[in-house]
């Protein structure tokens, strides 16, 4: 089966540079442009289902490409993007002044890094991996329309990569990856597709 892996178009936190983890936040116009270029770049695909993170930047790129085609869109929580429990909606400079200990430590080792009142990323790709799973038995063609981090623990999973190398699996918002599955593995056929987005 073909599986496309979407990331969100871009919100207002995103071009402020904040960590957005679970709080929920709608595209900005920016990012319905590119929520809309996405969607015709892939109208011409055979899609079974659409299945996206409930949180408002995704389900709202989710909407525009289900206009493309006759698959309803099933919300699926285990696909929200990391929880990053005190850390959420902080700048990047904010977490340099106060957390420059935990920032730190996950540059140098982010697996072993659990946020405060939030996930580690071990947390965050068992339940992204088990929605996957649960979608890849049941359909031919799917789309599914997430977040950077929970696009980059299923693509480390699919490779077999420790999360210690997850800054390999680079997702640029409003992306398209497209990965192949056969005989319940996955290869990656098309990474971090935007050149639908050249003229945004």
């Amino acid at each position: 089966m073909k599986l496309i892996l979407v990331r969100h178009g871009e919100t207002l936190s995103n071009r402020e540079n904040r960590v957005q983890g679970i709080t929920d936040m709608e595209l900005s116009d920016y990012g319905r442009m590119q929520a809309e270029k996405l969607a015709e770049s892939l109208k011409s695909e055979p899609i079974e289902r659409i299945v996206s993170s409930p949180l408002k930047r995704a389900y709202e790129t989710a909407r525009a490409i289900s206009k493309f085609h006759g698959a309803m869109i099933e919300a699926d929580r285990d696909l929200q993007e990391m929880n990053h429990g005190d850390f959420e909606n902080l700048t990047i400079q904010e977490l340099r002044e106060k957390h420059i200990s935990i920032l730190r430590q996950w540059e140098i080792d982010p697996a072993s890094v659990v946020m405060p009142n939030g996930e580690s990323l071990h947390d965050l790709q068992r339940r992204a991996w088990g929605a996957i799973e649960g979608i890849t038995k049941t359909a031919r063609n799917a789309i599914v329309v997430t977040h950077n981090m929970t696009i980059r623990t299923i693509l480390c999973k699919i490779q077999d990569l420790d999360m210690l190398h997850i800054r390999k699996m680079h997702v640029d918002l409003a992306s398209k990856t497209f990965v192949e599955f056969r005989f319940g593995k996955g290869a990656i056929v098309l990474l971090n597709d935007t050149s639908h987005l050249k003229e945004t």
